[in-house]
């Protein structure tokens, strides 16, 4: 078997460059004779570090001056709840899209800090498939502190590729599985947030991207580590940070950008999702459950004619080095999670395999 190729959808394969350095560099980094897991955060080389992984990750998404970008602890999850806490009162409307799973537990966490949480739309089954319900129908809020979405979700493998006019709140983007996978406009958005895990580097890190007029908005009972303008005024070290995390997710901003940055990025994923979705739409043996407009680049599912056979299917995949296939299990199936880090001959090999399998099993 040669290397696998890993589709999980989170934690998520890295590029195989950047393992391959940061193992060379696990004891000895940058010839200090210690790890980069070992040196205080205020070290200066670290430090120095950290500003380089700021400002490449500010250049690949063309991040302006004007928002603070914050590495912070949780996750996705802890964004959850740091977005309430930090850019409505208690006593605020905010306003939701209910697209997945996701989504729903975002709005979950958002009801423990406002009064009210609105659910603006939510996704739909149709003839074609999963979709999202048509934007004109929306029951947005007058005057909704902000309205969040999440624009690709994993689980479901839905994806909102465009912000609707209709929206005039400040935007709150859950970005976990789509940042840094195509170009976007920053301005277009009040906050980015994304969990580490799948587009950027280890699980537990996540990424914030904060409008400056959003700051010193946070409710008295926010929690100071998650507190928005606390960690923007400490450079992300108002406490030890996830040095490792940072160290890991500034190696692959590195890689991104020795790649030809986010738009070659968002040209190759392009070809990746279209490869497989094409393959399964010329098959009867395989079928993905999604509206072709609702789609996710990032995140594949797809059944089987037969559930019966499911199991033989992963079991074979996993002979041939493809792992991380199976669906949630919230939907079960299987999922391909086709990130940055999945080279397209990852890709050609799945599409070979379930190729090959049809033509046994038919």
């Amino acid at each position: 078997m040669t290397a696998p190729y890993n589709f999980s959808a989170g934690p998520a394969m890295l590029p195989r460059a950047v393992l391959e350095r940061a193992q060379e560099e696990l004891r000895s980094w940058r010839g200090s004779g210690i790890s980069v897991m070992e040196i205080s955060h205020r070290d200066p080389a670290f430090v120095q570090m950290a500003l380089k992984a700021e400002q490449d990750l500010r250049d690949l998404m063309t991040i302006p001056d004007h928002y603070q970008v914050l590495f912070m602890h949780g996750g996705g999850r802890g964004q959850f709840s740091a977005v309430p806490q930090n850019i409505a009162g208690a006593n605020d409307t905010v306003d939701y899209l209910n697209s997945g799973v996701w989504s729903e537990f975002a709005i979950r966490e958002a009801q423990k800090f406002v009064s009210k949480v609105n659910v603006v739309g939510a996704a739909v089954d149709t003839e074609q498939g999963r979709a999202i319900a048509a934007a004109e129908d929306w029951q947005l809020s007058a005057d909704a502190a902000y309205f969040h979405y999440c624009p690709n979700e994993t689980v479901d493998g839905v994806a909102l590729h465009e912000i609707p006019a209709q929206v005039t709140a400040p935007v709150v983007a859950d970005m976990s599985s789509n940042i840094l996978s195509e170009p976007l406009t920053v301005e277009r958005y009040a906050l980015i947030y994304a969990g580490a895990q799948k587009n950027i580097g280890p699980s537990g890190f996540a990424i914030a991207i904060v409008r400056d007029d959003l700051l010193g908005r946070a409710q008295g009972t926010t929690s100071t580590i998650m507190d928005y303008t606390v960690q923007a005024k400490d450079k992300s070290m108002y406490n030890t940070p996830n040095t490792w995390a940072w160290y890991l997710s500034g190696l692959v901003f590195e890689w991104l950008k020795e790649q030809g940055g986010v738009a070659v990025m968002g040209q190759v994923n392009a070809r990746k999702a279209q490869l497989l979705y094409n393959y399964i739409d010329s098959s009867d043996f395989y079928s993905n459950p999604v509206h072709p407009d609702y789609r996710s680049k990032m995140n594949v599912p797809f059944l089987l004619a037969d559930p019966q056979r499911d199991d033989d299917f992963l079991k074979a995949a996993e002979q041939q080095g493809l792992l991380g296939l199976k669906g949630h299990r919230f939907v079960g199936g299987m999922r391909a999670s086709i990130y940055n880090a999945m080279p397209i001959e990852g890709v050609i090999a799945l599409v070979d395999f379930m190729r090959e399998f049809e033509q046994k099993h038919t």
